[in-house]
């Protein structure tokens, strides 16, 4: 829908969405994927060098919340799909780097219906308030997906 040039991916674990992200490339696009887990690089590097979209793909190992601000790029697109409790954090620190019309896709929004029973434990307290947060943010429009464990589709004023 919006044939994006530049791709953040917060979240690689094996490097399968961030291969689906990159079909949707322009020719001449990137994607950046970062990941905090070092023991799953030799695997998720060799998935993504069976790839035919390597070349555009930026596989990062470390903390996307010390990554991200040393980025210079404005993405066109931003995929969350990383630990629960910085949600509201990696919102935070991308939202600035989207031009008007980019697009963030934060899955597990509906985590397992955990958002709806009582007593949240903290990653569903985390979805929750990062839910809350995005609802009342003027400077995005949002859609809540009910696919699968839900993504919202957070669009960029």
């Amino acid at each position: 829908m919006i044939k994006p040039k530049t791709i953040l991916e917060i979240g690689t674990y094996t490097g399968y969405s961030a291969i689906c992200l990159a079909e949707g490339l322009l020719p001449d696009g990137k994607l950046i994927t970062i990941d905090i887990n070092e023991e799953l690089e030799k695997r998720v590097r060799s998935y993504l060098k069976g790839s035919e979209y390597y070349k555009q793909i930026d596989f990062r190992i470390g903390d996307a919340r010390k990554i991200i601000p040393i980025l210079t790029e404005t993405f066109d697109l931003v995929f969350i799909d990383a630990d629960k409790e910085n949600y509201s954090a990696y919102f935070d620190l991308v939202i600035d780097k989207l031009p008007s019309g980019g697009v963030i896709l934060a899955d597990n929004v509906l985590w397992s219906g955990k958002v709806v029973q009582p007593n949240p434990d903290k990653d569903t307290k985390a979805i929750l308030d990062f839910n809350l947060k995005v609802q009342n943010d003027h400077r995005v429009e949002n859609l809540l997906l009910p696919l699968r464990d839900g993504v919202m589709m957070i669009r960029k004023r």
